[in-house]
């Protein structure tokens, strides 16, 4: 009598399932592909298996494929609400920015505005979850939510930028928008830029280092590497904004005391389709040549009121570093309003 060949009984995890819900049936057939082509991919990708129940996704295979496969469907579904069409290369880009360890499915605007209905303000990132730790700062991550248009005005240390760099991260991985676009004015190298050792990039980073050190926050070291050489994150000057429109991207303005009123207008006219921007900056600590007004004061004064634009203000209170970082500024607040 033969030997019958018995495949060996699976491994108890793949018995496991994780159940998606997709309430628009043609975004789902999207999402699918023809032929459930995108499915197949992702399937072969992750070694998983995709069951389709009605407007149902059953994911069946290991937890950690599973977890990684369910972000992967929901970045791309919010991709398709956005009115982004999605191939194999945006597929197997959002596999690969995944990684291997699986992460908590990243969640649409609307359910992140839902979420904030019911109090829980927080942001989801690759390495970490935030949560807004002061009024000012959950008011602040909503209006970055709500609005396409965002002011984030107050003293260092106040999460201004940090809270920023964290929405833009957790839109990128959620697929609202396509890229980060990060940028400074680089004013303290002024002319002396051209006397720096090395290539631009190499003269300006300097004063890019606190973007690239939220970024590193947030996404492993290697996904910052990739996605920079991918061009979809970018950090530089403000300088290099002129002439581009930002489409698909969140964009971000840090000290933007440092620049002009003529910058300030070419940056925020930069703005494009699927995009939105948050310009942040301290008044206090403008660097610009004495006599030139500061792009940001002119634009809190000529912006004040326009629809779809939020301003949000930050004090000594909002201090989120060492604690007396905290004093120091409240310190100099008092002197300045003996000496005004």
């Amino acid at each position: 009598m033969g030997i019958s060949a018995l495949t060996p009984p699976p491994h108890p995890e793949e018995h496991h399932e994780t159940l998606l819900e997709f309430p628009n049936n043609r975004l789902l057939i999207d999402l699918c592909g023809e032929f459930d082509r995108n499915l197949a991919q992702i399937e072969h990708q992750l070694g998983i298996h995709i069951l389709r129940r009605g407007n149902h996704l059953a994911l069946v295979g290991p937890a950690g494929a599973r977890g990684t496969a369910a972000a992967v469907l929901q970045q791309l579904y919010g991709r398709l609400e956005t009115g982004r069409a999605i191939d194999a290369g945006e597929i197997d880009g959002a596999i690969r920015m995944m990684g291997d360890a699986g992460v908590p499915a990243p969640v649409s605007i609307d359910e992140q505005l839902e979420m904030f209905s019911q109090g829980r303000i927080e942001i989801r990132t690759r390495k970490k979850q935030v949560e807004p730790r002061t009024e000012a700062q959950k008011a602040y991550v909503k209006n970055l939510f709500q609005h396409e248009l965002a002011f984030g005005i107050g003293p260092a240390g106040t999460g201004k930028t940090y809270l920023a760099v964290a929405v833009g991260v957790t839109m990128l991985i959620g697929g609202h928008v396509d890229k980060i676009i990060l940028s400074r004015p680089a004013v303290e190298a002024g002319e002396r830029l051209g006397f720096l050792p090395g290539d631009m990039k190499e003269k300006v980073d300097p004063y890019m280092q606190p973007l690239y050190d939220a970024l590193n926050d947030f996404l492993p070291s290697k996904q910052v590497e990739k996605l920079i050489a991918e061009k979809r994150i970018e950090i530089a000057p403000l300088a290099f904004m002129r002439g581009r429109t930002l489409a698909n991207a969140f964009v971000v303005l840090d000290e933007a005391q440092n620049a002009t009123t003529m910058q300030m207008k070419m940056f925020l006219t930069r703005l494009g389709e699927g995009s939105r921007m948050v310009v942040t900056g301290d008044r206090t600590q403008v660097d610009l040549p004495r006599g030139t007004a500061s792009g940001l004061m002119d634009a809190e004064r000529i912006l004040d009121g326009i629809k779809g634009v939020s301003f949000n203000y930050f004090t000594a209170k909002d201090v989120v570093r060492h604690p007396l970082v905290a004093r120091i500024i409240e310190a100099y607040d008092r002197d300045d309003g003996a000496t005004g």
